[in-house]
């Protein structure tokens, strides 16, 4: 397998989860500062210009951090990336869906929001706004996604990987983090994994 990937992007949670589920993989990095994702090469990758891709041995491609971590979770069951309840599996998809819907957005605006409007006073509103708003998203993960060390409790799931990519964007965001406890004792457990440790060796967060 090979994955595309920027540094310090959501991508970097698949890259976590692969080295979790110890399955062989290359990483193929995409320069964002030099625009390597609106190139004709990567394009023909994923249409989309965006990050994390992951090319398959047969040539199959897939996208999508969410659908990503879910195929990585299922090639190594022995892993338990997703829980057996299928009550806590579905609050792990549900945190996992509400990151990618509400939280990363709200991120996306501080230098993103050429994709929602066209005035640069209008840029400058939104990237205003994201500290009020990413902290509203920070407040809802701690009160109502952390059901323990991790998202689902005591065990590890790939929702885990995703939450510590996002929350590695609050303090950049504006939140003040000694308002979250929660949020901040997850992410030093995170730090303490040989998996995310492995990561920042190679300078990819």
């Amino acid at each position: 397998m090979k994955l595309f990937y920027a540094n310090g992007t959501i991508s970097i949670a698949p890259a976590i989860a692969l080295v979790e589920a110890a399955l062989d993989h290359d990483l193929v990095r995409i320069d964002f500062g030099q625009a390597e994702q609106t190139l004709p090469e990567y394009l023909a990758i994923n249409p989309k210009g965006r990050v994390p891709a992951l090319v398959l041995d047969d040539g199959t491609i897939l996208t999508e951090t969410g659908a990503l971590l879910e195929y990585i979770a299922a090639l190594a069951p022995e892993v338990e990336l997703v829980p057996a309840d299928p009550v806590l599996a579905a609050h792990m998809r549900s945190v996992m869906y509400y990151l990618a819907s509400t939280m990363h957005v709200a991120h996306a605006h501080k230098m993103r929001g050429s994709r929602w409007a066209d005035l640069p006073e209008s840029h400058a509103d939104m990237t205003a706004k994201v500290p009020e708003t990413v902290t509203a998203c920070a407040t809802f993960v701690e009160a109502e996604c952390l059901r323990g060390d991790y998202v689902c409790g005591s065990d590890l799931s790939i929702a885990d990987t995703y939450l510590f990519v996002v929350c590695n964007w609050l303090e950049g965001d504006g939140v003040n983090m000694a308002n979250f406890p929660k949020i901040t004792a997850f992410m030093d457990r995170m730090e303490q994994r040989s998996s995310v440790q492995a990561i920042r060796a190679k300078g990819m967060l």
